[in-house]
């Protein structure tokens, strides 16, 4: 890690100042929340910091996985200060490299190479929010992001197979992690929503099942049709019938 002084330096022309009183080696938890905290500067609440304008070449691994059912685990254990992982969520960051891809926690000075075995980010509410003449679905995930059902943001089904850890783009779109099962026990049909920086989350069964309360469902060629509104416009999700 010998390039930290120089990534310090680079980003502090980024306009990320690292404060000298902590150590730009941060694949350390401790270490990473002080990082954190000390850098917030004039960001208010939970803003997301510009992580396309950082470009750390310092790049570790921590012991750090995102389970499949939105639950972060550190070394083992489980992380339950709820504060702390949403700190850690507004760093997110998703990179593809040759077909693969990989999930860290970017700083301007480093980036720290983690596990996330099915979305990074899990949706766990919606609501129906009036805006002049417009009703939107918003949806929130469980650190804290808010996303509203547009045409940038839809829901797409994936199907996941819990025994390799990966989501397979699906030609519909769906929501519910549980009652639309594949042919094996291992591969599941599960909803997901894009909310930012190419991240995803996975909408939650309790969420998905307000949905088709809000939305309207029909039956159609042997699929259930779920249509729901938002900013005026209509958004079907096509699910195989049981």
């Amino acid at each position: 890690m010998s390039n930290d002084n120089n990534s310090a330096a680079s980003n502090r022309k980024n306009g990320a100042e690292v404060p000298d009183n902590v150590s730009p080696d941060l694949n350390n938890m401790d270490a990473l929340s002080l990082y954190l905290k000390s850098t917030a500067g004039s960001r208010k609440g939970r803003a997301i910091p510009p992580l396309e304008n950082w470009h750390p070449d310092n790049v570790a691994d921590m012991d750090l996985v995102i389970k499949a059912n939105g639950e972060w685990w550190h070394e083992g254990g489980e992380m339950t200060r709820e504060s702390l992982v949403s700190l850690f969520a507004t760093i997110l960051w998703k990179e593809e490299n040759e077909g693969i891809t990989e999930y860290f926690l970017k700083t301007p000075v480093q980036k720290i190479r983690i596990q996330v075995e099915d979305a990074p980010l899990l949706i766990n509410d919606v609501g129906i929010v009036n805006e002049g003449n417009k009703s939107w679905l918003e949806f929130t995930t469980t650190t804290g992001d808010v996303v509203r059902l547009d045409d940038e943001h839809q829901i797409i089904l994936k199907a996941y197979n819990a025994k390799g850890h990966n989501a397979i783009d699906h030609a519909t779109s769906e929501a519910n992690a549980d009652n639309h099962q594949g042919k094996t026990s291992e591969t599941q049909i599960r909803p997901y929503m894009p909310v930012r920086n190419g991240l995803t989350a996975l909408i939650g069964r309790n969420t998905f099942y307000h949905l088709t309360e809000i939305g309207e469902l029909k039956e159609q060629d042997g699929e259930v049709i779920l249509t729901l509104q938002s900013g005026g416009n209509s958004y079907q999700l096509s699910m195989p019938a049981d």
